[in-house]
């Protein structure tokens, strides 16, 4: 038994250490312990050895210590995390493995698959250096190891809090009840720096926690992966394809190499789930969020500027401006602004910045900041833009935001009368919002941050006829650009600004 202890540590102290194979690298040696050591039921009832498959290959090779997945249905992802879990499990002493389903059959089934890791080892093993002192109540306890690994459920209180998580799997997170970010928080903390955490799901609309940590990883620092449906190699039917094939269908075909029996399988599935289709068996990591609500904005015209906006030119102050298009001297430029109250868990403020002749979208700033602290950094980028018009909403923390600016000197703020910024109330919201409608659908080209084609995706029409983002979502973007797209049709026909002047501000952080 002693032999067996040492030689798991002292595979447990290599796990990510890469094999050879030929002339290049191979698998890892938790991956080699993966195929060598556990066994997992087939869908037709046959037991054989995990040998990962193309989801599960490409996540071992990409995956970080914190991971956030996005993945159609069935493509194997948990059942890979599970085994990645148990092999650190019973190979490094002192760990603990929690993971968390979304409800008491799913925590079941999961169980059942780490149970059947431990079942198939070799008899020597499991009546030496992995006894189990307990294995019920979806708990194996290796007391020779001093290592646990627990299955629950997101709504079991007492799943890992007040304890050191060594490696830490929230499963269908989009799909957990009561107050999930809460949940989320506690668990996470309780996971040190050289923890590994996995939040993973299948999309299930456009809004709440989920959602927001997919939009926010590289805010968070957590590594996205996207699997779509047709890493599951039993995603195909046959007799094969009939009939022509769509655009749609063939674009599929010649981005991602799909056959026709693979096309086939995906047009039973939209004829049987419908619209649901695209968010249980995803394509991309944007249209499978589906909105809860009718949405406001064309989404064809949305998937069309999405595939054309690309990445920034530049960024700016640790990723709170995007640059697509510089100045231009001689161009003249609007700032539509969406202020926030400033705190960290609240609304973001924004400022989109277009181009006043052709209202092309140049750059975006997105973040958190204090009424005093955004009017410096539009100043910043009003002078970077041509000393370009500033439109602040002045509803709420505006007026704040347009005070700093008076007090500054910034002189080309936009006015109605002798009030400055413009006003959002319920008799202008509505045109503003079908003006920028209008402009997605006559030219989507002109857009060009993800972030705004995101919002405008979960921007929806209400029973009540109002209009706005879904629960748990932002628009702060949308109505940024709604205000520059209208000040500009307000403007229209007026004369030039005044030439630019020199303003004393604080130098853009690039």
């Amino acid at each position: 038994m002693t032999d067996d202890l040492l030689v798991l540590q002292r595979l447990g102290s290599a796990l990510d250490a890469r094999t050879t194979a030929g002339s290049g690298p191979g698998p890892s040696v938790r991956d080699l312990l993966i195929e060598t050591l556990l066994k997992i039921r087939t869908k037709d009832r046959g037991l054989v050895s995990l040998m990962p498959n193309r989801a599960q290959r490409e996540y071992s090779a990409q995956c970080d210590r914190r991971n956030i997945v996005l993945k159609a249905r069935q493509v194997g992802i948990t059942t890979y995390i599970a085994a990645r879990f148990f092999v650190r499990t019973i190979t490094q002493p002192g760990t603990l493995t929690v993971q968390l389903a979304h409800d008491q059959e799913s925590a079941e089934d999961i169980f059942r698959i780490v149970h059947r890791f431990w079942e198939n080892l070799p008899e020597r093993l499991k009546k030496g250096a992995l006894y189990t002192s307990r294995s019920n109540v979806r708990q194996l306890v290796f007391p020779r190891l001093d290592s646990e690994y627990r299955v629950a459920t997101a709504a079991d209180s007492s799943a890992g809090r007040g304890t050191t998580i060594h490696n830490l799997h929230c499963s269908e997170v989009a799909r957990w009840p009561g107050d999930v970010e809460e949940t989320m928080t506690s668990l996470r903390a309780a996971v040190p720096r050289s923890g590994e955490v996995v939040i993973e799901s299948t999309p299930n609309g456009a809004g709440g926690t989920f959602y927001e940590e997919w939009r926010r990883a590289d805010e968070t620092g957590y590594r996205r992966h996207f699997f779509p449906w047709w890493y599951e190699d039993e995603y195909q039917v046959q007799p094969k394809l009939e009939g022509q094939l769509t655009p749609e269908e063939e674009q599929l075909i010649a981005q991602h190499g799909l056959t026709s029996a693979q096309i086939a399988w995906r047009r039973i599935k939209r004829a049987q789930l419908r619209g649901l289709a695209v968010q249980e068996y995803a394509e991309d990591a944007v249209s499978c969020f589906r909105t809860s609500g009718e949405c406001v904005f064309d989404l064809e015209a949305i998937d069309q500027a999405l595939q054309g906006c690309g990445e920034p030119l530049e960024s700016r102050d640790n990723g709170r401006v995007s640059v697509w298009f510089p100045p231009q001297p001689g161009k003249e430029y609007i700032l539509g602004v969406d202020p926030a109250g400033g705190g960290s868990e609240g609304d973001y403020s924004c400022a989109e910045v277009i181009e006043r002749g052709t209202g092309l979208q140049c750059a975006e700033l997105h973040g958190h900041f204090p009424p005093g602290e955004l009017a410096r950094k539009l100043i910043d980028l009003g002078n970077l833009y041509e000393h370009g018009l500033l439109v602040v909403e002045r509803n709420n923390h505006g007026y704040g935001v347009l005070a700093h600016l008076e007090i500054a000197g910034y002189s080309n703020v936009y006015f109605v009368g002798k009030q400055a910024g413009w006003l959002t109330s319920a008799v202008s919201r509505p045109p503003m919002i079908e003006n920028l409608t209008a402009a997605l659908v006559a030219d989507p080209a002109l857009f060009r941050s993800p972030r705004l084609l995101g919002e405008c995706r979960t921007f929806v029409r209400q029973a009540d006829g109002s209009t706005g983002a879904t629960a748990g979502t932002h628009d702060d973007c949308v109505m940024a650009m709604a205000i520059a797209l209208a000040a500009r049709s307000a403007v229209a026909g007026k004369p030039p600004v005044a030439p630019r002047l020199q303003l004393a501000s604080l130098p853009v952080t690039r």
